[in-house]
């Protein structure tokens, strides 16, 4: 079924301009493809129950890291709550990556009649709730999962490329980045040493890799994991609450205990 407003066909109801060249670009043999609104249609996890109980295990270990990093401790409170706010995604990524936590999607419910009802009265700049993601963002991330598995990093390759991600001396605002800057220094360093001599070649393909990791928005991330758990909270303030051990954090049933 073609959605009313789809962009891959023109007034008339024919292939688009635009939308016929690419196809034809996608795949030899022409332009009966897939309609492209497939891939901005809006998807869910499948077993959201087991997907966000893994996924919170895999953020309080990373909250856990963050916190047990004696370099990390001794920074001004500021430079922490930056480097949390600017890290936690590509930190989260990677631990799914290590823990080897798989999920799949499926094409969200649309929304009742009566909740259509119900929220056709509020203004368009509000949005009550977290946005559904997109097939194509989802995709997009599970590539980048996937690029890191072929990688097939060791322990020790893992536990200093987190301290190359949470070290980050180029976000704005730091009162301390020459020192954080030392300190992703010596963690890349460490990595390197970890590598064969023949092989330098996976240090850059690391770094390449890890950057892809630092592309996918906050906003997907909290929306496919966190979201059916914390409702309309804050997610900022939630890691804030974690990171500093304020009570707060909203806990399902199948959410795990920290450790």
């Amino acid at each position: 079924m073609r959605c009313e407003r789809c962009q891959c066909h023109g007034k008339d109801k024919q292939p688009a301009i635009l939308y016929t060249l690419l196809s034809q670009n996608l795949r030899p043999g022409g332009a009966r493809q897939r309609c492209l609104c497939q891939q901005r249609r809006t998807v869910c996890l499948r077993s959201p129950q087991l997907t966000c109980r893994a996924a919170s295990d895999v953020l309080l270990r990373t909250i856990s890291f963050m916190k047990n990093v004696a370099a990390f401790r001794l920074l001004p409170r500021e430079d922490q709550l930056l480097l949390l706010d600017s890290c936690w995604v590509p930190l989260f990524l990677l631990g799914l990556v290590q823990g080897m936590v798989t999920f799949e999607v499926m094409e969200a419910p649309a929304p009742s009649m009566l909740k259509k009802i119900l929220l056709s009265g509020q203004s368009k700049g509000q949005e009550p709730e977290g946005t559904q993601p997109t097939l194509a963002a989802v995709q997009r991330l599970q590539w980048c999962l996937n690029s890191f598995w072929r990688l097939d990093l060791s322990p020790n390759e893992y536990t200093y490329l987190r301290g190359a991600i949470l070290f980050n001396p180029d976000i704005p605002g730091l009162t301390a980045p020459g020192y954080i800057e030392n300190l992703q220094g010596e963690a890349q360093r460490a990595l390197q040493e970890l590598l064969h001599p023949e092989d330098r070649g996976r240090f850059s393909r690391i770094l390449r890799v890890t950057s892809s990791l630092r592309s996918i928005p906050a906003a997907l991330v909290t929306d496919l994991f966190f979201r059916p758990v914390i409702g309309d909270a804050d997610m900022g303030e939630l890691l804030v609450e974690m990171l500093l051990e304020v009570p707060g954090w909203p806990r399902a049933p199948w959410l795990p205990l920290p450790r």
